[in-house]
């Protein structure tokens, strides 16, 4: 069982940490082992994050702990002239057109404090569809209009395949279209992995539900390629309060560790001390330990 291609896909709204560190080299080993080639693919349309030395990090990060892929940027440069997001915004806007045209979106004005009033688990649970307000509207989200979705397929790596999932409360009504009127995390992920040929994915089990989501979405767009990809999720890595690493702390940075004197064996065993392996001390007895659980 061999796959065309896969991806790192970062987002650039902070710099690379300990988590981000375990998904690349999840997918590296996944890659080599199944003859896979890898696509750097920066997720960066969310410009209100977006900084370039958040971009320049991944490229840092990638080069210090010598995890090389095949196609993608190389630099800041390259990026932003060739791979940014803003020069597929074309594909973007016909997926979303097609979606408008087939009525599987509906407009909300809702604000995050609206949401969390109407139900107390802060989840969206259609309020606007029967509301009708006009997709042309300022300062109004597209969401996904997932009423008619029955069960979703998802492909599981190795070989499990489950198609009686239901779709999850909480991206039943996707945002597709931001207020701004940027396109939206769950149909560019799509889209882009569409665009690139993308046939394994390697995410955080956090992200299932965006799996699960994007599968639906591609249904309804009959983009019957992307039923096919086989997903891998992995657990969430966790720090020592039990805690999902986040880009905020700045403690678990590959950079700050970089710059504090780091080499790549001491991120290695910090990674290991993080997944209770202590034996862990670089890339091969990282892969001879993850090989147990594949």
């Amino acid at each position: 069982m061999d796959f065309n291609l896969t991806r790192f896909a970062p987002t650039p709204s902070g710099f690379l940490h300990l988590g981000n560190l375990h998904s690349f080299l999840l997918t590296k080993i996944l890659a080599e082992k199944h003859h896979t080639k890898i696509l750097l693919r920066i997720d960066d349309l969310d410009r209100d994050r977006f900084r370039e030395e958040y971009v320049q990090d991944i490229f840092d990060t990638l080069d210090f702990m010598e995890i090389q892929y095949d196609l993608g940027p190389k630099n800041l440069k390259e990026f932003e002239s060739e791979w940014s997001q803003v020069h597929r915004l074309d594909k973007y806007e016909l997926a979303l057109e097609e979606l408008r045209e087939r009525k599987l979106v509906f407009a909300c004005d809702c604000s995050r404090k609206k949401i969390q009033e109407m139900d107390s688990s802060g989840y969206y649970l259609g309020h606007c569809q029967d509301r009708r307000i006009p997709l042309e509207r300022k300062e109004v989200a597209w969401r996904f209009n997932a009423l008619e979705t029955d069960f979703v397929s998802l492909k599981s790596y190795p070989s499990h395949f489950d198609s009686s999932l239901i779709l999850p409360t909480d991206v039943a009504f996707s945002v597709l279209r931001k207020k701004d009127q940027q396109p939206a995390y769950q149909l560019t992920s799509l889209i882009d992995d569409l665009h690139f040929g993308i046939d394994l994915i390697v995410r955080g089990r956090d992200l299932y539900s965006s799996s699960l989501a994007q599968l639906a979405l591609a249904e309804k767009l009959s983009k019957p390629q992307f039923l096919e990809t086989t997903f891998f999720h992995h657990p969430i890595l966790k720090g020592p309060k039990k805690k999902k690493l986040s880009k905020s702390d700045g403690s678990t940075s590959i950079k700050s560790m970089r710059e504090s004197g780091k080499k790549p064996q001491d991120i290695y065993q910090t990674l290991g001390e993080y997944l209770g392996k202590p034996e862990i001390k670089d890339f091969e007895s990282f892969r001879a330990h993850i090989e147990i659980t594949f």
